[in-house]
């Protein structure tokens, strides 16, 4: 079994449930249910954090997979997972355990297989559980192969924040870099309690309106403040999935935006393809990612085109 962790940021509320205070969705956390995360529970009066240890996927990726062009090129990050996220995007391209798993894996084996490219068996991981310790340890015996640290991925992992936390102190103590790949969308106090054990993150910033956001269950103001608070303490490049028909006309504002706190900020544009509730729509066209990355290249100096 996974270790039961009280959660972080939550108040009491009437009835025995919980206040959760880790988003700006502040979910409101019935006895035995759970927040629009999926991974923060109500139980015996607590928030807790129920997905803590549980890990979806690792992998020891090139970092430029992150996506981050610009922190140390050419290097590789074991890369892990969880399960659940707190936005709803209807193109998701891991919806299978961003939405399709409970924070308990209940739809999967615990069989020690490989996941992504690392045998997690022969490297004394057994099944889907694991510790801080083991994650460190794990990262620790990769350096050989080019590892610099750990990067959590895959879902949104700031959800997972206890998880997170102490993988990064851990991983801090080690020596070794900590990454995050993440939607942005998480309240500054326990931002500001996390970002000083942080070396880079790859933010996504899925369009430039509060229209657009409010489609995802989000919002807007929230992960440019994430940015821009992201950007005084760490590496920050920041990631845009160009959607035909929904998002293609915010990129000019949203590059004039980075701008404004850095025209160095690398700027990623990945082109769509059909994927989960937007299993129907066109991919992005070649012709109109690189119309659009010249056009963010009249504010930003690093604009790069992704999944061509």
């Amino acid at each position: 079994m996974n270790e039961i962790r009280e959660a972080m940021y939550w108040s009491a509320a009437e009835n025995g449930s919980a206040r959760c205070g880790l988003c700006p969705h502040r979910c409101f956390v019935a006895e035995n249910s759970a927040g629009i995360c999926g991974v923060r529970t109500s139980w015996g009066g607590k928030l807790i954090a129920s997905g803590y240890g549980r890990v979806s996927s690792i992998a020891l990726d090139p970092i430029e997979k992150k996506p981050l062009y610009m922190f140390h090129p050419g290097k590789r990050i074991l890369s892990i997972g969880g399960f659940g996220c707190n936005l709803r995007c209807p193109f998701c391209q891991n919806y299978e355990i961003s939405v399709g798993y409970s924070a308990r894996g209940d739809r999967r084996e615990e069989t020690g297989e490989p996941r992504n490219g690392v045998n997690t068996a022969s490297e004394g991981i057994g099944g889907d559980i694991v510790t801080p310790d083991e994650i460190v340890a794990l990262a620790v015996r990769t350096v050989l192969r080019g590892n610099i640290g750990v990067a959590y991925t895959y879902n949104e992992p700031l959800i997972g924040y206890e998880f997170l936390y102490d993988c990064s102190v851990r991983v801090r103590d080690a020596g070794l870099k900590n990454v995050i790949v993440t939607n942005g969308y998480i309240n500054i106090k326990p931002l500001e309690n996390l970002l000083p054990l942080i070396d880079a993150m790859n933010i996504d910033l899925k369009g430039f309106t509060d229209g657009f956001y409010k489609k995802l269950g989000g919002g807007l103001d929230t992960v440019k403040e994430t940015i821009a608070l992201s950007h005084k303490h760490c590496h920050v490049e920041v990631t845009t999935l160009v959607i035909p028909g929904e998002n293609e006309n915010d990129i000019e504002e949203l590059a004039k935006w980075l701008a404004t706190i850095d025209s160095e900020i690398p700027l990623h544009l990945t082109r769509f393809f059909p994927r989960y509730l937007y299993y129907d729509k066109a991919p992005t066209s070649r012709e109109a990612i690189h119309r659009l990355q010249k056009t963010a290249k009249e504010y930003l100096k690093n604009v790069f085109i992704g999944n061509m």
